[in-house]
């Protein structure tokens, strides 16, 4: 075995030890210089490198209304610049400069804010600009700044120059897939918006149904072919489904109308507005209003307050303290007794060290009144003696009634609508002496019941009072009905029921007696209409300012109204809220008149109306006579001073034989049959249009003879 000579071997390790350390120094030099001193080189290199393979976007779903309008939909939109090496200025820009003017006139006819002097000013610079790699001509030089729609592109791409090839001439553009609304700001809030370029959702129904709405993209192969690249399709792309919302234009239209015309009267001057719209069977939205005030004074849709502002409701409170009263028989064993006696005295009680009052203390109050006459005056007084007597020392039971009717349930449309904020309701806490904890107040549970020490959002309002306008049964307010696809329904969302009966049967109907008199002969009358029923509750407010409380400054009012129509058959249900400063403030009279706007509005559309009654006023209007007694008929026609007179029908058959009865009004056919032994049915109303026992045949006594009335 050799001997391990040291002293050679050792030096020859050393030698490739500094050899590795030296090229290894040198590598990372060498990087260092790359993203540095060449940095700007490379990523031109790589701008200049083409995919093999590009996504490719696929179509936007539209957003329609429930009728099938477009509320939101994408359009094409366009950049357009300039390549000022391509190939046309490779050899000289001699064809550039012949057609630069015409180029820039052009321009200016399409854009005429700016100037042809000024066109020409821009793309010389652009033409002339020195790169960082010292090439000269900008490579994607904007002609103009702004996105342009497919009309104004098409005009731009027929412009002397532009119109050739695009390696020839370097006019190119970059498409994008602009997010419309064709009815503008209506709406706007709910029906949401996207981020510009990036095409990402970000409130609204966009955000919510942006996996059905986005699509799945494609893929296509670019191959280069005689310097030249071809887009090959790999994968096609799958454009989005469409939704259909439960949204009515016209409501929406009517209510945003009706509520901006109240926030922009002197008197009110009022900082939010909103206002929400719901079918009562099925808890469809058919409306939503958010209008704020901005810096200009002017009204916008900036934030979706009918979901996420959560404020102290006020009286519309007071329903809900009453029905859990109600509810609980602790006013008495039948519910739809109403007669409990409540001594106001003259507007003002003290109350655990602090006074409450009714809004008419000035005037002297309401003295005694019962339990029905509390909501319909809307006394403070009355709502939070009832709830104090028979809660105080139970405040739990009283708070569990007001999770049990409703109002502080939590709808879960986070998911749904995004921004939405569920109640705030608190739950009283007990300390192991059984004594309330330190956050729990004496004056808590009576201001409590009068619509304050809470935070509720005004489309949980609107859901209860619907509820109580479908006999208890509470629906979750719905946004969406359908997903559909190339006119294919994909998937229906069928009305959910959150609550099958928020109370007693008895209960409810003495909450909409009450309701229905708080607007025939309470506060609530401006909310009313002669040409049906109207129920509901105002609310007046004050709106606390934080650690500052209710009455530092000028005093924020919240005013609504809330309630359904027509009362004895409910078809809608709806709340108006309007946040104003300074007095005069009424829940009744400015929340209530938008309500009433609404609702009379909503109800003309189902008029129907027929083209007979487009008559002159001072036309002679001859009636309709249906056959049958002709010598009644000319009696009566004559009494009426109507020239035309009635004859018999000309066909008249013997008694064995059937009559022939159509165009006759019920009673005669009816009688003219069976006085020949014929037994009669009758479906529909009107005229006789057809008889199942045909006129002329010989008569079977006993046989039955089917009349359709129309």
């Amino acid at each position: 075995m050799s001997k391990f000579d040291n002293d050679k071997v050792m030096p020859r390790y050393m030698m490739i030890a500094v050899l590795l350390t030296v090229i290894g120094l040198a590598v990372i030099g060498k990087a260092l210089y790359i993203m540095t001193a060449k940095k700007q080189y490379w990523t031109e290199v790589a701008d200049r490198l083409k995919r093999d393979s590009v996504s490719v976007k696929p179509n936007r779903g539209n957003i329609l209304s429930c009728d099938g309008q477009l509320m939101a939909t994408s359009i094409p939109e366009y950049k357009i610049f300039m390549d000022f090496q391509a190939a046309a200025f490779e050899k000289g820009d001699s064809l550039w400069l012949d057609k630069l003017d015409s180029v820039c006139n052009g321009l200016n006819k399409i854009f005429p804010s700016k100037s042809a002097a000024e066109f020409k000013h821009d793309l010389e610079e652009g033409r002339h600009k020195v790169n960082k790699n010292g090439t000269v001509g900008a490579r994607h030089w904007p002609i103009w700044k702004r996105r342009i729609d497919y009309n104004t592109f098409v005009e731009v791409s027929q412009l002397p120059f532009f119109n050739m090839p695009r390696y020839k001439s370097g006019f190119h553009d970059e498409a994008f897939n602009s997010r419309r609304r064709p009815f503008g700001s209506l709406a706007m809030r709910t029906i949401g918006g996207l981020y510009g370029a990036k095409d990402s959702a970000y409130y609204g129904l966009e955000l919510s149904n942006d996996s059905v709405l986005r699509g799945v993209p494609g893929i296509t192969g670019r191959r280069k072919v005689l310097n030249k690249y071809m887009n090959i399709p790999v994968t096609l792309p799958e454009d989005g489904c469409d939704i259909v919302t439960t949204i009515d234009v016209n409501m929406q239209d009517l209510a945003e109308r009706s509520l901006l015309d109240m926030l922009k009267r002197p008197e009110v001057n009022g900082e939010l507005g909103v206002a929400i719209l719901m079918e009562v069977e099925t808890g469809d939205v058919k409306a939503i209003v958010n209008l704020m005030r901005n810096e200009n004074g002017n009204y916008i849709e900036a934030v979706n307050s009918a979901m996420s502002y959560r404020c102290e409701p006020g009286s519309v409170f007071k329903t809900a303290s009453i029905l859990v009263a109600l509810d609980d028989k602790v006013l008495g064993e039948n519910p739809r007794d109403t007669s409990y006696i409540i001594h106001t005295g003259g507007g003002v009680m003290p109350m655990y060290g602090r006074e409450m009052k009714d809004h008419n203390w000035r005037r002297g109050g309401y003295g005694d009144i019962n339990v029905a006459r509390t909501l319909e005056v809307s006394s403070n007084i009355g709502v939070s003696h009832v709830i104090d007597k028979f809660y105080h020392n139970e405040a739990e039971r009283y708070v569990k009634g007001l999770y049990r009717v409703g109002i502080g349930q939590d709808l879960k449309l986070q998911n749904i609508l995004p921004g939405y904020r569920p109640p705030l309701i608190r739950m009283p806490q007990r300390k192991k002496n059984g004594r309330y904890d330190d956050n729990w107040y004496a004056t808590t549970l009576p201001w409590m019941s009068i619509g304050y020490e809470t935070q509720i959002a005004p489309i949980n309002t609107v859901t209860f009072y619907n509820a109580i306008a479908n006999n208890g049964k509470m629906m979750r307010p719905r946004f969406v009905k359908k997903i559909v696809k190339n006119g294919e329904t994909i998937k229906e969302f069928e009305p959910e029921v959150i609550k099958e009966r928020i109370a007693r049967p008895e209960a409810l109907k003495t909450i909409q007696t009450i309701l229905e008199h708080v607007v025939s002969q309470g506060l609530g009358r401006k909310a009313g209409s002669p040409l049906f029923k109207v129920a509901g509750k105002t609310g007046t407010a004050q709106v606390s300012q934080g650690k500052s409380g209710y009455k530092s400054g000028i005093v924020q009012y919240w005013l609504s109204f809330a309630g359904y129509f027509p009362a004895d058959n409910p078809r809608y249900s709806c709340i108006v809220c309007i946040k104003k400063s300074g007095l005069p403030a009424s829940g009744g009279g400015m929340s209530g008149v938008v309500f009433h706007h609404i609702a009379e509005g909503v109800m003309a559309r189902h008029l129907k109306m027929s083209v007979d009654d487009a008559h002159d006023e001072h036309s002679v209007v001859i009636p309709d006579v249906k056959n049958g007694d002709a010598a009644s008929a000319n009696f009566i026609l004559g009494e009426l001073g109507v020239n035309k007179r009635v004859s018999q029908p000309a066909k008249v058959y013997g008694e064995t034989v059937t009559p022939d009865v159509t165009g006759m009004g019920a009673k005669d056919a009816v009688y003219v049959l069976e006085s020949r032994g014929l037994k009669v049915k009758i479906q529909g109303r009107g005229k006789v249009k057809s008889q199942s026992y045909p006129a002329g045949k010989e008569i079977v006594k006993g046989g039955e003879c089917v009349l359709t009335l129309h």
